[in-house]
């Protein structure tokens, strides 16, 4: 069946804004500009920009309400807000969300855009995991699989990483293996935070728009306020801020009013984390799951492709070798090989029987969990 064009638009959005959100970030990474009263040094604000991907987030919020009011005007509204909850439901997600974002900011500033996203697909293992030992899920062969599989990439790419010349100007060898380890450490808190969300949250019919904005908006105020303990807070050289402290959020308003550039990379993480929600949202009702996650690997690709061309990293044959292997694995745990072999005659009955019973559980990296994707 062909796509229409509304389809072709969605897929396209969500490909370019999930690509723009890795991208911006590492770019705000990149630049240098004098600070209040401090020399010209790098721009290393994670936290501060875990806030403005919260804040994008947040906007799902009022998108929610915004449409909600609009289908409520119609003479027959068609629009199911969900049924009603607490929203300190959010607050243990949020946390977790809050937590694995902040470390994955600090990492992308060690190491590179590519190996960031590709390390990122660790989350399956750890999901996987941990749905079986709380959640009570029984993975299928073939997602046992593609968690081998997986593992087998992480080790590649993380083996690109040690192996390459990047003990350059940018990045010293020991900060590329120490952000690969904290992007791994951050997907076992994401997990938990999918775990979190599959046992208290989902159960509750709650619309993904108003799921993203609720964990968006505590995300926001909580990591906003934490802001102000962090200026004070010393952490010696783990800091690339002149006053080594957790978060110096004056000096990046300084650096910002330096070089405007910054707040539009800025900018851009905190909009296309907004309609990349809103897109991969759209994508699975309008299409499948399964096309947004070939879509989530392609901008992988498109992430890799660009950095290379803006030369912001080097090319290096493990690294191809890495992105294929987590593909297959990401393709198997998700279950894309399933249309291939319902082709096969000798195991379309055998495919069908596993088809009916995972019809019955749906995963962790299903349909409505919209904030494991950033």
């Amino acid at each position: 069946m062909a796509w229409t064009k509304y389809q072709l638009f969605l897929a396209g959005l969500m490909l370019t804004t999930g690509s723009i959100n890795t991208l911006s970030a590492k770019w705000a990474d990149m630049f240098s500009a004098p600070g209040c009263n401090t020399p010209k040094h790098q721009f290393s604000h994670p936290f501060l920009q875990a806030v403005g991907m919260f804040l994008g987030e947040l906007s799902c919020l009022v998108v929610f309400y915004l449409v909600l009011c609009h289908d409520r005007r119609k003479p027959e509204p068609t629009m199911d807000p969900g049924q009603r909850f607490s929203p300190f439901l959010f607050l243990p997600p949020a946390l977790c969300d809050m937590l694995g974002t902040s470390i994955m900011y600090v990492a992308l500033n060690m190491t590179s855009a590519s190996s960031f996203q590709m390390l990122r697909g660790a989350v399956i293992i750890f999901t996987g995991l941990l749905s079986v030992a709380f959640l009570g899920r029984r993975l299928q062969a073939s997602q046992w699989v593609g968690i081998l599989v997986t593992i087998l990439g992480l080790v590649i790419v993380g083996l690109a990483d040690f192996v390459s010349d990047k003990g350059d100007d940018s990045h010293k060898l020991s900060e590329v293996i120490t952000g690969d380890l904290l992007i791994i450490m951050a997907q076992i808190i994401v997990s938990v935070q999918m775990v979190l969300e599959e046992k208290f949250v989902y159960r509750h019919n709650v619309h993904p728009l108003k799921a993203v904005g609720t964990e968006g908006f505590f995300g926001f105020v909580i990591l906003s306020l934490l802001l102000i303990p962090m200026y004070f807070i010393p952490v010696g050289n783990f800091a690339d801020n002149p006053r080594q402290v957790l978060e110096d959020a004056l000096d990046a308003f300084c650096q910002i009013g330096h070089q405007p550039l910054i707040l539009l990379a800025l900018l851009g993480n905190t909009v296309s984390i907004a309609f990349f929600n809103f897109a991969g949202i759209s994508v699975t009702k309008e299409i499948s799951a399964t096309t947004r996650m070939v879509l989530d690997s392609l901008r992988t690709l498109v992430i890799w492709v660009v950095s290379l061309a803006l030369g912001w990293e080097k090319f290096h044959g493990l690294q191809v070798l890495g992105f294929i292997v987590l593909l297959v694995g990401t393709a198997l745990y998700n279950g894309l090989h399933r249309p291939l072999l319902a082709r096969l005659p000798c195991l379309r009955g055998s495919q069908q029987a596993e088809d009916g019973d995972d019809s019955e559980r749906r995963g962790l990296l299903g349909e409505d969990k919209e904030s494991e994707n950033r």
